[in-house]
């Protein structure tokens, strides 16, 4: 693990931890998946809503808790570092490990439907539910869509998140998917 990675871990803690105290809780996965579902514009009893949700318990359950070693039901930010550095060790673990949460994350993300993420879509995402500044939001995109298509598709996507979780290179654009790393 290396410091580049640590400081990936922590730029997607502090947007995973929805209520700001500190932890990530089931409840904060849960208020994760809501405000995807209400930027989405989705209702939150609609096929779309229950398949995040159930994606996001199922990361919960499979990535997130076990991470908790004193068993209180929270995983602070060391925690969760001295897990991903024991679990996300190997990318071809990818389709396991992360691959379920991106799919539901890049159909909300595409809005239109039309199997692509756009500029304003990937903005409208990552700006309303992750606070990523809108500038930070185009900087990143342009980077992230590799074939200058105006558009990231599923493949594209799943390279990026793979590239943040797995990647060690300090120039990798997906470095910043969650917010620019400062450090």
């Amino acid at each position: 693990m290396t410091a580049l990675q640590d400081l990936k871990y922590g730029q997607w803690f502090r947007g995973a931890d929805v209520d700001s105290d500190g932890f990530i809780t089931h409840q904060d996965v849960r208020m994760m998946s809501e405000r995807y579902i209400a930027a989405r514009g989705a209702a939150p009893d609609s096929t779309t809503a229950r398949t995040l949700t159930e994606g996001m318990d199922g990361f919960w359950a499979k990535v997130i808790a076990p991470m908790d070693q004193n068993g209180d039901g929270k995983v602070d930010l060391r925690e969760m570092t001295e897990g991903f550095r024991q679990v996300l060790t190997d990318p071809a673990l990818y389709p396991e490990q992360i691959a379920p949460v991106t799919n539901c994350f890049f159909d909300l993300a595409d809005l239109n439907g039309d199997g692509r993420i756009d500029q304003a879509e990937f903005q409208q995402m990552y700006h309303s539910v992750a606070g990523v500044p809108g500038e930070d939001c185009a900087a990143v995109f342009a980077a992230l869509d590799q074939d200058g298509s105006g558009a990231l598709d599923r493949a594209e996507f799943h390279q990026a998140v793979a590239e943040f979780f797995y990647g060690n290179d300090p120039d990798a654009p997906a470095n910043h998917l969650f917010g620019r790393l400062v450090g």
